[in-house]
């Protein structure tokens, strides 16, 4: 039986995105494997797991560790494909297949979620990451991207991989409004004890310094200067949710923003709001503001690379300059104003957000899964 590994720098990541396509594998025959650090999480779709030292810093000796590591389980396992995921997961799998490639017995794809250079990002990360992901391309036999910036950055900057694809992400995962609709949203409300009268603004994203909930916090004034009968629902954990917490307390907007934590009921929560928000500094392909998208929900967001590939300015949602507060707060007023516009960018939302639905992207993987196995 031939097999496959994943490889990513934390499990967690195939149990948030990879499932359907490790499942997809398994029913054609092919034994799939995965490895990653973050021993505590355990992928009970997998046929086996292997848990490596993988450190997302690309200067830690761990990541040495856990090439010598993964050409062991190379050697033993025999994979005919390696599908890698993630900045230091795809850097240890391809220096680790490197020699097993050359004899000719194992393939190697990388997906990339969005590299860490972009347009707009710090010098540092162009020193550091492009020619790291550049002289690693010559062992990657496809390079799968799932944004329009990143798969012309590869084929107009002679990266050597094998080919390159570009595919809607990994897909909207719709069980998350199964047995769902519009009309539900009353109920939800009062089960969370929201009115029906309030202007509900979500946000889901971890709290971190590159998904920039301060600039909400800051904007938060602004809006009340227009409006009143607004909350922004922010739904997510992280480092920074206490400092974000005390922050909004300190600027005295604490009344306008709730903090959910970690929530299961996403889809619940997306039904009840009115729009959605992304004002993140960086991304691949954002699947919460896919979703939002999907259930009908127009969303503001940075027009960065990622959210220019799933929001159509003016049409299905609006895009604003980073760091601009004035058009932020303005976008979000139109669209509290403006029911017909509403409604028109609701319709469209969900008609583009279609294109990324996860049986679209599982046909994509599908086809390329086979010109390598």
């Amino acid at each position: 039986m031939k097999k496959v590994l994943f490889v990513a720098n934390i499990h967690k990541h195939f149990n948030a995105f990879h499932l359907p396509y490790i499942n997809y594998l398994k029913s054609e025959g092919y034994e799939v494997h995965v490895a990653a650090n973050d021993p505590e999480t355990r992928i009970a779709e997998a046929d086996k797991q292997y848990d490596l030292p993988i450190n997302r810093n690309p200067f830690s000796k761990n990541n040495i560790t856990a090439v010598r590591q993964l050409k062991k389980i190379i050697a033993k396992e025999r994979y005919s494909l390696i599908h890698c995921h993630t900045a230091m997961g795809s850097v240890v799998a391809r220096l680790a297949a490197k020699k097993f490639r050359k004899e000719g017995w194992l393939k190697v794809l990388y997906t990339v979620h969005g590299f860490h250079f972009y347009k707009g990002s710090p010098k540092m990360y162009w020193q550091v990451y492009y020619p790291m992901e550049k002289y690693l391309s010559k062992y990657t036999d496809g390079i799968i991207t799932i944004n329009e910036e990143d798969y012309a950055l590869i084929k107009n900057s002679n990266f050597k991989n094998g080919e390159t694809f570009k595919v809607p992400g990994v897909g909207i995962n719709s069980d998350k409004f199964k047995g769902l609709s519009f009309s539900d949203a009353p109920a939800i409300r009062a089960k969370n004890g929201y009115s029906n009268d309030v202007f509900l603004i979500i946000y889901i994203a971890e709290f971190i310094t590159r998904k920039n909930h301060k600039f909400i916090l800051e904007s938060v004034a602004k809006l009340q200067e227009k409006i009143s009968d607004f909350k922004f629902i922010f739904a997510g954990r992280g480092i920074l949710k206490e400092t974000m917490e005390e922050q909004a307390g300190a600027l005295g907007v604490n009344s306008k923003i709730d903090f959910l934590g970690f929530r299961k009921d996403i889809g619940e929560l997306i039904i009840m709001s009115d729009i959605g928000v992304s004002v993140s500094r960086q991304e691949g392909l954002p699947m919460n503001v896919a979703e939002e998208m999907y259930a009908g929900k127009p969303v503001v967001a940075s027009y960065i690379r990622g959210h220019s590939d799933l929001v159509d300015d003016g049409v299905s949602g609006f895009l604003y300059q980073p760091g601009d507060q004035e058009g932020f707060v303005s976008r979000i007023i139109e669209l509290y104003n403006n029911k017909e516009l509403y409604s028109k960018m609701s319709v469209a939302a969900s008609e583009k957000a279609t294109k990324f639905a996860l049986d679209n992207c599982l046909e994509e993987m599908k086809t390329i899964y086979k010109r390598f196995l």
